[in-house]
């Protein structure tokens, strides 16, 4: 079996000696480096050729951003970040991946226990080997997009009392979100999203997103309703699943054990929003690596509601789209850019 190369790129000993202990037990990756800061990785990314790097922002010499700029310029590679759990590290890590990063992990022990951490960031590993970095290079240039509250479409929708949006994404899903909700107008029915990341780090991502879009958007608190003009998501290391009481659909949050190898969990969301939401619903699955919504999404079809894949062309990963649409119950399968009006359409 040919293995992933990692190079491991972090000024702390402790992390990059957990790194290399808890992935070298996964018989497909083999870390053939570490790295104190950017200039040793420089170096051993000429001589060793990973395929994959995990690399801290904060560091001396210079930070991760800076070097994550001249990787992507003159040497790009799948960069998974890896950040402390403070607001700074989230606005980073949200940074970083505008840059050009694919995913992003918390330091060990700041969030998921050593166990949780090393099942998840071996799973982020396997995505970003898959990573067509052209692709991913070219939608970068083509697909910024800067604040846009005032520019925004504002489409008139009509018959839209009830309705619900559930979204689910992983690798390459933080830009495919972006793309999806900048372009809902303000009467856009209530929506929820599980986007696979970290604790702390959804709350800058939920920011960003508020900042861009004309739809108000926010880390879900337990108990919060969903309401037309809004986007609620699953906070890092939560399941979100939805309920209903009367005409009020809200959300809860809670803990439990890993579904997919994730939490939050796409299939969780999606399962809920199947048994509380019914035809009233539209399901969209997004880039990332896995089966995650899968299983989900064919209960959402099952109980009547519409549902909705990225097309392969337009995905950093065509993992949890493909799943699903191997399991035949997607109705439609779109292309990035056509992903909001296809929702529009169905409401």
């Amino acid at each position: 079996m040919k293995r992933i190369r990692v190079l491991v790129v972090d000024d702390s000993a402790v992390v990059r000696s957990v790194f290399k202990q808890q992935l070298s037990q996964e018989g497909d990756i083999e870390v053939v480096g570490t790295a104190p800061d950017p200039y040793v990785a420089r170096d051993q990314i000429v001589a060793l050729k990973p395929e994959v790097i995990t690399l801290d922002v904060e560091m001396p010499r210079m930070d991760g951003i800076t070097f994550l700029r001249k990787l992507m310029k003159y040497y790009p590679l799948p960069v998974i970040i890896v950040s402390s759990l403070t607001k700074a590290g989230g606005d980073l890590a949200m940074e970083a991946m505008d840059i050009g990063a694919v995913d992003v992990v918390c330091k060990p022990g700041e969030a998921y226990s050593v166990g949780d951490m090393s099942v998840q960031l071996a799973e982020k590993i396997r995505a970003a080997a898959r990573v067509d970095m052209d692709r991913l290079a070219q939608r970068a240039s083509v697909g910024k997009i800067g604040p846009v509250k005032s520019h925004v479409r504002k489409l008139s929708l009509t018959k839209t009392t009830n309705k619900i949006i559930a979204i689910g994404a992983s690798t390459g899903g933080t830009e495919a979100i972006k793309n999806v909700l900048v372009n809902f107008p303000p009467t856009i029915p209530g929506i929820v999203i599980v986007q696979h990341m970290p604790p702390n780090f959804t709350t800058s991502f939920a920011k960003r997103l508020d900042g861009l879009c004309e739809i108000r958007v926010k880390e879900a608190e337990d108990g919060d309703s969903i309401t037309p003009g809004s986007a609620l998501l699953a906070p890092g290391n939560y399941h979100m699943v939805m309920r209903r009481s009367g005409a009020r659909y809200y959300v809860n949050i809670k803990s439990g054990p890993l579904v997919c190898h994730q939490r939050p969990a796409v299939d969780v969301l999606f399962n809920s929003v199947a048994t509380f939401g019914g035809a009233n619903a539209v399901g969209v699955i997004l880039t990332g690596m896995g089966k995650d919504g899968a299983q989900g999404m064919a209960k959402m079809k099952e109980a009547g509601a519409k549902t909705i894949a990225q097309d392969e062309d337009t995905c950093v990963v065509f993992g949890m789209p493909k799943e699903a649409i191997a399991l035949d119950v997607v109705d439609r399968v779109e292309p990035l850019h056509n992903i909001s009006d296809t929702v529009m359409e169905m409401l």
